[in-house]
């Protein structure tokens, strides 16, 4: 596989079902595992196997149903965690064990109440015991980013030399920022002897707001797999999503010439079932999959979507498989923008009947969030049911006064 493509570890099933309301009963997430095997994602972690029988299970049925990506499933680096793990991908095409421990002395100390030395036999031995069940072993350092970084590449180091063949580096409370994600994983691979023989991932939370940026930083700095979930689902603040990261790849691979195997068409279908299912709905400017990610309402940007699409949208709807309704008419919106709402329900306006059609909408837009497809119907028939103005009435958008702005034929008296 070439040097800069980069393998996506979808954790939607894993760590996003494991956030406050987004539990999943296992029928729910066999169904959701095969529209994320239709994204093309290469790894997908179906669940932690111990935490319940229920979690186990359908980590099972995915390992049996789900043929191609790599399955894998989370285990703490305790030998029961291990051999449930083992059982549940037993039936996979290819099964994948993720083991992990923390190695920052705060977890260290305040959590798992171990020494170094303790934490270093434990990861050894279960890396070691996993790999005796399958070929294909991740170790994770839980809070890698807070972690001493002469003792965290003995660690890496050591598993590596017992079978490891994925090492993940997780920034586990979102603390790191983008300039040090990038320097972190540039000095691992450049310390750590057997470096060249694994590939190094990335699993980032959105505490502050960077998951996105400092998952982008770590695969400028080496790392060859990136940890995500759909709409970016998971622990407190959620993690890295993965729509935006696979389209900031796409669209920006003048800055980041990396590749992925993920249908893009297939992102917002994967995003709305995740909202049926959980019942958790998606914040409406969400990025790529957000129900204003393609909606324009200002008059400004309506005009030049109406021009060229290319004016306000650095990619199209319909590359990751969302309806594209650009022009959402309210209180910002032009006259053009107008024109042509009423032209897509069949209604030819200009001149008169349209500044009458546009003033009465923008009445109605004073109280309402978002004009409807009947408001502009009401108006039009209120419109055509009365005499046209006199042609020397004051026209709004042709006189200027304290009490009424002139407003530019595209709506550029409207805010930006």
């Amino acid at each position: 596989m070439a040097d800069n493509h980069v393998r996506v570890f979808d954790t939607t099933l894993r760590d996003g079902e494991q956030a406050p309301g987004f539990s999943l009963r296992p029928a729910e997430k066999l169904q959701l595992a095969r529209q994320i095997d239709a994204l093309g994602v290469d790894i997908i972690e179906a669940g932690f196997p111990i935490a319940s029988p229920a979690d186990a299970e359908a980590v099972r049925q995915i390992a049996t149903e789900i043929r191609r990506p790599v399955i894998a499933c989370l285990a703490r680096c305790h030998r029961a965690d291990l051999e449930k793990a083992a059982w549940a991908i037993k039936p996979a095409a290819r099964g994948r064990i993720h083991t992990f421990i923390a190695t920052s002395d705060l977890h260290l100390k305040v959590k798992l109440r171990m020494s170094r030395e303790q934490c270093l036999e434990a990861a050894v031995e279960s890396v070691r015991y996993a790999r005796q069940q399958t070929d294909d072993v991740q170790f994770s350092a839980e809070d890698a980013t807070r972690s001493d970084i002469d003792f965290l590449c003995k660690v890496v180091e050591s598993v590596i030399a017992v079978g490891a063949t994925t090492i993940n580096l997780p920034d586990t409370v979102g603390y790191t920022t983008p300039d040090e994600t990038r320097d972190f994983f540039d000095r691992i691979r450049a310390r750590v002897p057997n470096s060249d023989k694994v590939i190094f991932s990335t699993h980032c939370h959105d505490d502050l707001g960077l998951a996105v940026a400092n998952s982008l930083a770590a695969i400028q700095g080496g790392a060859r797999q990136v940890e995500c979930t759909v709409n970016g689902i998971g622990e407190r603040a959620g993690n890295a999503a993965l729509e935006e990261i696979v389209m900031t790849l796409r669209i920006r691979s003048d800055r980041m010439p990396f590749t992925t195997s993920v249908m893009t068409k297939e992102i917002y279908p994967a995003s709305e079932m995740l909202t049926k299912l959980t019942g958790q709905g998606v914040q409406v400017n969400k990025a790529v999959v957000g129900r204003n990610a393609f909606a324009h309402e200002a008059g400004i940007h309506q005009d030049g979507m109406l021009k060229d699409r290319r004016t306000y949208e650095i990619m199209r709807a319909e590359d990751v498989g969302a309806p594209w309704n650009p022009l959402v008419l309210g209180k910002h919106s032009g006259r053009h923008a107008v024109q042509r709402r009423c032209a897509d329900l069949g209604f030819q306006l200009d001149g008169d009947e349209l500044v009458e059609v546009y003033r009465g909408l923008m009445s109605i837009a004073d109280d309402r969030k978002v004009l409807t497809d009947q408001d502009i119907r009401n108006v039009i028939a209120r419109a055509r049911a009365v005499q046209p103005a006199p042609h020397d009435a004051v026209d709004p958008f042709d006189t200027p006064s304290a009490a009424q702005p002139a407003i530019h034929e595209s709506g550029y008296g409207h805010g930006v």
